[in-house]
This record gives structure tokens, C-alpha cells and sequence, in this order.
């Protein structure tokens, strides 16, 4: 076992002091003299042309200075990748779905501009809309986009091994239906941006955003401009979770526009309905899952057709719909799959990544599917997930699945043995199953998640470390921290590196004018990549203090070590100084030095093939096994979790009070999915764009929660770590729907499960007895 003196300690967070003081400034905190105020004029309707804006009466309201409208931006769109480009920052011809920005207005002060939009006169031609994805995948549906042909955005077919030839040698079969709901992130800060276009052509913008550097990008080729003429100031972020802080929106264009022409600072700052009813959302899918299996459970073959709901532009789906089926070949040793899936236009708002990212859909309806042959085949859960649970690969051995995802380390097979050993597990029969209305059952679930995942394009995380001469040290990096700890996580790895306190480090913000450009933070991918940058250019630092070190002392390199703020020779622990005095000697020697470390990150894996779905998606796989208790009230339905037991491979916990936080949380967004958290929706109008309606756990919801760390020590990420937190959010779901059953003797394959789908499975229950 490697000793550290930093990595593994319960350090609170880097950046914990600001934010108990209330000092910490967040994009909506952020003003400029002169300061306009931007506010957008949005589509009654989800479908329908427009014919024509007018905005003579609106540019007559004192205050007002400005006005856009989706012409003035020229014809410029933007996407994922360059296929589906199929979004301007205003609608032009025609909206596509309900409340769509159409106009933008800049007024002295937010009431001004809220009074203006009413003002603004939009005449619309309704056109029929569809709201059902199977049915806007039908001949005849209207149209959302005409470059498409059944309003199919995306498509993936792929097909490994020959499952057809499996499911008719199988000893059992099943299909089955399941479906996931929309779901938003629950962030308290909405989208807010401050944009400045001076006159000399320079775009500085302080926004809300979890990649800064998607924006700076989409800002450029926007307003035609070099990167290098673009500054965006990523301020602390109040969560992002993925969708709309990691894309560019309407108001995020309409600010800087509205800059340039009136030469002052613009300010958007979205309103919490605004967010719940536009905002990119997760996607709901329905997952047609048919699955095979011998009698002992051995798994055979796993067919997924899979239909997400896309709404009205495709955004990052394409990523989404790979996502949901490149991962089914994980946790459990699979021989044959096929997926068929389809990223499908409607008139609701947009589906996009959230935390978990498309693999929460399709790993809840295998798991549950595999939970319910296990159940028909009378074998006992934990049994049914050993023997088919993936071991974990001998040192230097890789383990391949059937489309090629490769893991080096799997720490399943021993978190399912921990939560089977737990008493919340063991003890389930000892519990009285009945206490009055209240049914009682505990569930089981072992899942996976990638972590370093990657996108398209360019997805390589830098780093600098700068050596002050009082021995102190700069860290920059264009990698995000959008509420998960990676800041403290990151200085920790350069301290553990370096051999000094974690005090001695402290972390520059994102401003894409100074630090490295960086894919930025979703997918896990911060701690491993960015920690991987980090490692390195702290260990260029080291190599020039060790050169340093062996001049004054007359030995070589190789014989010096730095530890716990000091730098000793080996073989001679009598020769020793401070890192601060080190920091001198090296920066002072001669005519003086400037210690600078640089380092990047580097894949090592194949590039991204979404068309054939081979390949990782990653550079490695956490892996959870979750149990969960649950009562469940017989007369009105009401669900109460009370207990989770999670045992996680995350690798080894560099920071174990930041990642035992984030498995926490995330099992706690999964559990509000699971039977809370649904936008209702009426022909492509959001019934519930707030937190009294769209409901969410609140703290005294939230179960007692046991966790188990599996350490694995993965060799593809900094000192052996993996991902902390998605993994939770994957395994929440089944584990939860799994307790429901083992209470009540119902399956449900529809998220969330609420009451009142409850009360109507009892009653159908009754009614076919």
C-alpha cells in the first residue's frame, strides 16, 4: 500500500471559505457600470412559423436601446457536431417548440426589458406539433426539421456476436417495455451571462458555464471573430449537472449581440420558469428490452431499441443515444448484443446530457429485466449478479467486451460481496415485511459508469504549475469546478506530487484569455484528465527543484526526495532544507530561474466511434453495487426510502470527504428520479415549472446512507483514481425499484413511481387475481 502525506486526507474544500462567507461571486452576481439589461420575447406556441416581428412599439418604451431578432445573427447555427447544426441563437422561420426565444431586448434595467417584450408584436402561423416521439416517428407526423426524414435526428445500428441464434438457444426470454422521465438538474443558480463587445472587437463575458471553452468556441463563429478576441470568466458555478450549463443559449448570443450595438455591457440573467420550462433537459426514453438467459442465469444475449425523446433541436443527443447503448456491456459479461437506437424530433423543450448521461436509461430496464428473470427462474438475486458480474483483471491483464470496451480494473464482484455481507442485505428477512399499511422490502443493484469520457474533437485537459520563490504554488488549468470538489481534488494531486501542504497550492479560476483551453467538466472526466495534467506538470517543477537540490549539495538528481514540506537527500537525511528554501535556491541560483511545470493529458485509446459503437467511451469504468430499503404505504401509495447501502470502485479516493459527498448526492438526484421528479407536459407545454410542483427530495426525504469503498487502484488515472458520483445516480434507480417490488410483489417499468401510478398497479394487481 503506497503511504501519501496529502491524497486519501480529509482536507475540506480549496474553495470552502468563500462560499460559507458568501463571498464567492456567481455569474449573476457580476455587474459593470452602464449595464444594460437583456430579456427575451418568447413563442407562445411550439409549433408555428413566424411571419412577421414587429418591434417599432417596443423601441418607443424610454429606456429601451435595443432590439435583435434571429436575421441579425446572420444565417450562423450551431451543434454537436457539424451534421447537426440545426439551431440559431433566435428563431428565424419558425418555432419549434413552446416558449423558444424569438427576440431579444437590451433596456437601462430588467423591468424596462420585461416591459418591452410584451410590446414586441410577433404574428405566427400555428402549425400541428408532435409531442410523442413513436408518433412523430410515424409516416404522416408533422415535420420539426425538413433535413430529416421521420423526424429522426440520429440512429445507431449495431450488432455483436448473433443474439438471434442466442435467444433461441436460451432457456428463457423476455421483453419488456420500460421508459424514464424528463428531468432537470435542480441547480439554484439559473443561467446568467454579463458580455461586454468592445470597440475594438473583443467579446469579455462572465457566464454560467461547466465548459467555458464550448462557449468560447461557439462565440468566435458566431460573431466571426479569432478565439484569441474571445474572453470568457467562468465565476463559481451553482451546480451544472450538464444541459444548459454546458451549451450556449439564446440569452448567452443575444447579450453580446446586443453589446455590440449599444457599446454596453448586456446582462441575462434567466428566470427559474424560464429554466423549467426551455431549459435542456434529460431525456426520456423508452427502452424496448428483450434478454435471454440459461437456467442458471447465465446471460445470453440482450437486444435494446431504444426511442429518446430529442424535442426541438438535436444539441448533444447524438452523444446521449451512443452513451445509452455502448455501456449495456457493462457490469455483466455479455456475449451477443444488438442496439437499435433512435434520437427522435418533437415539440417539447430539448433532451440532453445530465448527470449519468444516457447510461441511467438503459442500465435501469437490464437491470430490472435481469432481476425479473432471476425471480421467474427462482435464483437468488445476489447469486444471479455474481455469475455473471465481470471479474476484476489481474495486474497488467485487460478484459474486453464484446464491443471492444477494455477495463483494467473491476471492483464489482467484491461490492456486491460487501452489500450481500451488510445487514441491511442479510438481515432483509428478520425485518417484519408488514407494519400496518406499510409493506417493507429491500432492493439490490450492480451497475457501472465511465469516467475521462469524451466527446468529439478536441478533448485534451492542460495544466501549469508556477513556483513562487517563498516556495508557494500556482496552479492553472482550464479544467472546470462546477460544485464537485475537483479544485481541491486537483491541488491535492500537485501537492501529493510536489511534497507540500495543501495550503502551500492554491488554484487559479477559468478565463479562457490565461488558461489552457480544456474540453471542460462533464462525464467524470475532470478528476482524471485534468488530474492527469496536473500530476505531470507538477512532476516538470520537481525535476527542476531536484536539479537544483543535487547542485547545492553536490549529488545527483536521483538521490534527492522531497516530503511533508521538506527536500532531503536519501542517502543522507542530515542534508535537508525547507521547499521554502529549496524554492529560493532554485529560483535565486545564478542569474536567477523561473520554475515552471506543464503538463496534458493523453487518452491512449482509439478515437470516439459512435457510428459502430466500438470502443471505450472512456479511460475507465467505476462500478457500484447499491441496496436499498423502502415502505411502501398500501392505501395511498406513498413511497419512503430509508436506507442505501453503496459499495463504489472509484478507484482509490484521492479526496475521500469530497467523493464520498458526491456518491451521496448522486444517489439522492437518482432517488428524486426514481419516484419523485417528472415534468408533466401538455402538448409541448411544461404544467409544472417550479419546485412546488416539480417535485424533488427535500431533506427529511433523504435515507441514511452507508458507504463502502472498493479500492482498486485503476492505472489510467492519477494515483489510481476512477469517477466518484455519477456511478451513484446509475444505481439508484433499480436498486430502489427492486426494493418496491421485494415490497409489494409489483414490477414497475415506468419512471418515477409515484403514488398514483402505485394505487393503479394495485388495482389492476386485484383485478387479475
Amino acid at each position: 500500500m503506497a503511504k501519501f502525506s496529502v491524497i486519501g486526507k480529509p482536507y475540506p474544500r480549496v474553495d470552502a471559505r468563500e462560499k460559507v462567507t458568501g463571498a464567492a461571486k456567481y455569474a449573476a452576481d457580476y455587474a459593470l457600470p452602464d449595464m444594460l439589461w437583456c430579456k427575451l420575447v418568447r413563442s407562445p406556441y411550439p409549433h408555428a412559423k413566424i411571419l412577421n416581428i414587429d418591434t417599432s412599439q417596443a423601441l418607443k418604451l424610454p429606456g429601451v436601446k435595443a432590439i435583435v431578432t434571429g436575421k441579425d445573427f446572420g444565417g450562423w447555427s450551431w451543434g454537436w457536431m457539424p451534421a447537426t447544426h440545426d439551431e440559431t441563437p433566435l428563431a428565424v422561420s419558425k418555432t419549434r417548440y413552446m416558449y423558444e426565444a424569438v427576440a431579444g431586448v437590451a433596456a437601462i434595467d430588467e423591468e424596462t426589458a420585461e416591459e418591452a417584450c410584451d410590446l414586441v408584436k410577433v404574428e405566427y402561423e400555428e402549425l400541428p406539433g408532435v409531442f410523442d416521439p413513436e408518433e412523430a416517428m410515424k409516416d404522416g407526423a408533422p415535420k420539426v426539421h425538413d433535413y430529416v426524414k421521420n423526424n429522426i435526428s440520429v440512429e445507431y445500428h449495431w450488432n455483436f456476436g448473433d443474439v438471434e441464434k442466442a435467444f433461441a438457444a436460451s432457456d428463457i426470454v423476455r421483453e419488456d417495455r420500460f421508459a424514464t422521465s424528463r428531468a432537470t438538474k435542480g441547480y439554484t443558480e439559473p443561467p446568467a451571462t454579463l458580455a461586454y463587445y468592445d470597440p475594438t472587437g473583443y467579446i469579455t463575458v462572465f457566464a454560467s458555464k461547466q465548459s467555458p471553452y464550448f462557449h468560447y468556441r461557439h462565440l468566435s463563429a458566431c460573431f466571426k471573430l479569432p478565439l484569441s478576441r474571445i474572453r470568457v470568466v467562468q465565476p463559481f458555478i451553482g451546480g451544472g449537472f450538464g444541459g444548459t450549463k454546458n451549451d450556449s443559449l439564446a440569452g448567452d448570443f443575444c447579450a453580446v449581440l446586443l453589446s455590440k450595438i449599444t457599446g454596453k455591457p448586456v446582462k441575462y440573467v434567466e428566470t427559474m420558469e424560464e429554466e423549467l420550462t426551455t431549459s435542456r433537459r434529460r431525456h426520456n426514453m423508452i427502452i424496448y428490452s428483450k434478454m435471454g438467459a440459461k437456467k442458471d442465469g447465465t446471460l445470453t444475449a440482450i437486444h435494446h431499441r431504444i426511442i429518446a425523446d430529442g424535442g426541438g433541436y438535436t444539441a448533444v443527443g447524438p452523444l446521449s443515444l451512443y452513451l445509452a447503448g455502448f455501456a449495456t456491456t457493462l457490469p455483466y459479461k455479455l456475449p451477443n448484443f444488438k442496439y437499435d437506437g433512435y434520437r427522435v424530433f418533437t415539440n417539447n423543450p430539448m433532451g440532453a446530457a445530465m448527470r449519468g448521461h444516457g447510461i441511467t436509461h438503459s442500465r435501469f430496464a437490464a437491470e430490472i429485466q435481469m432481476a425479473m428473470i432471476a425471480e421467474e427462474l427462482g435464483i437468488d438475486p445476489v447469486d444471479m449478479r455474481l455469475r455473471n458480474a465481470i471479474d476484476n483483471p489481474d495486474p497488467g491483464e485487460i478484459y474486453e467486451t464484446i464491443n471492444k470496451v477494455t477495463l483494467k480494473t473491476c471492483g464489482l464482484k467484491e461490492a456486491i460481496h460487501k452489500v450481500a455481507e451488510d445487514s441491511l442485505w442479510k438481515d432483509r428477512d428478520k425485518m417484519p415485511k408488514k407494519e400496518g399499511n406499510i409493506s417493507w422490502g429491500v432492493g439490490l443493484s450492480g451497475t457501472s459508469y465511465l469516467g475521462g469520457a469524451r466527446q468529439m474533437g478536441h478533448q485534451s485537459c492542460a495544466a501549469i504549475v508556477r513556483l513562487c520563490e517563498d516556495g508557494t504554488l500556482n496552479l492553472i488549468t482550464g479544467a472546470t469546478d462546477c460544485g464537485q470538489g475537483s479544485d481541491t481534488v486537483l491541488c491535492m494531486i500537485a501537492a501529493e506530487e510536489l511534497g507540500v501542504n495543501l495550503d502551500n497550492v492554491s488554484i487559479k479560476r477559468v478565463d479562457t484569455a490565461y488558461t489552457p483551453v480544456d474540453p471542460g467538466s462533464y462525464g467524470s472526466r475532470v478528476t482524471i484528465l485534468a488530474g492527469q495534467a496536473t500530476q505531470k506538470a507538477a512532476r516538470e517543477v520537481k525535476k527542476q527543484l531536484f536539479a537544483a537540490a543535487a547542485k547545492n549539495w553536490h549529488v545527483t538528481p536521483e538521490e534527492v526526495d522531497i516530503r511533508e514540506g521538506k527536500a532531503y537527500v536519501i542517502s543522507d537525511p542530515d542534508k535537508t532544507m525547507t521547499f521554502a528554501q529549496l524554492a529560493r535556491v532554485a529560483c535565486y541560483s545564478g542569474t536567477g530561474a523561473v520554475i515552471i511545470g506543464n503538463g496534458y493529458s493523453s487518452y491512449g485509446v482509439e478515437p470516439l466511434d459512435l457510428t459502430n459503437g466500438v470502443g471505450n467511451g472512456g479511460t475507465s469504468y467505476s462500478f457500484t453495487a447499491h441496496t436499498a430499503k423502502v415502505g411502501v404505504d398500501m392505501e395511498t401509495g406513498q413511497i419512503r426510502v430509508t436506507d442505501f447501502t453503496i459499495a463504489s470502485d472509484c478507484g482509490r479516493l484521492l479526496s475521500p470527504l469530497i467523493a464520498e459527498g458526491q456518491i451521496e448526492g448522486g444517489a439522492i438526484q437518482g432517488l428524486g428520479q426514481t419516484i419523485y421528479e417528472d415534468f408533466i407536459m401538455d402538448h409541448g407545454k411544461t404544467l409544472n415549472p417550479n419546485f412546488v410542483d416539480y417535485k424533488m427530495p427535500l431533506s427529511m426525504d433523504i435515507p441514511e446512507i452507508k458507504l463502502i469503498d472498493i479500492e482498486t487502484d485503476d492505472p489510467d488515472g492519477p494515483f489510481g483514481a476512477k469517477e466518484a458520483s455519477e456511478g451513484s445516480i446509475v444505481s439508484t434507480p433499480p436498486a430502489v425499484v427492486d426494493a418496491i417490488h421485494s415490497a409489494t410483489g409489483i414490477w414497475f417499468k415506468e419512471l418515477p413511481v409515484t403514488p398514483e401510478k402505485f394505487v393503479k398497479a394495485l388495482k389492476e394487481k386485484s383485478a387479475h387475481k
